[in-house]
């Protein structure tokens, strides 16, 4: 749900009744000047196993990965960032996107690699490290059978929808 009131209780209204598109987008993360050359993006949606650098707060200036997103309370949790509870345990610190500035991506994603346009896997050892593996392919009966077969093969029709069930 989009807005154009400046009310308060309207901006907050909007983030609460957001769509799951809209809040990734709010969860937006600026580009250090380095990626902001090498994509021509200023900002990007962040996800688990970015680099992120902490701009304010008690944590200000490390760099550190993206273990969790929150997309319902709008906030982060960092790997080896933690605030103490009241009997002294240790606790993921959520933190906004607007205090982070990414600093490495995370392009294990197909779709992101497209979105960024890139051609290839990354090259950085760091960036690769945090890339899946491929997954490994194995020969199957039917594999090798659609090899032989140089038809097309047609799509699978599609079904109808159940119709809800009225109240009785």
């Amino acid at each position: 749900m989009t807005t154009s009131s400046r009310l308060p209780r309207q901006q907050r209204k909007a983030a609460y009744n957001a769509d799951l598109f809209e809040r990734r987008r709010r969860m937006a993360v600026p580009l250090s000047r380095e990626l902001r050359r090498r994509y021509g993006r200023r900002r990007i949606p962040v996800r688990k196993g970015d680099t992120v650098r902490i701009l304010s707060g008690s944590y200000v200036g490390r760099e550190e990965r993206v273990a969790k997103v929150n997309l319902d309370t709008y906030s982060l949790t960092l790997d080896n960032v933690t605030g103490k509870t009241g009997d002294q345990k240790l606790k993921p610190l959520p933190i906004r996107p607007s205090h982070l500035l990414l600093t490495k991506l995370n392009l294990s994603d197909p779709w992101r690699r497209r979105i960024l346009k890139v051609e290839t896997a990354p090259t950085d050892e760091e960036e690769a490290e945090t890339a899946a593996p491929p997954a490994a392919e194995t020969p199957t009966a039917s594999a090798s059978t659609e090899k032989v077969s140089a038809e097309p093969k047609e799509p699978a029709p599609k079904r109808a929808r159940a119709k809800p069930k009225e109240p009785a």
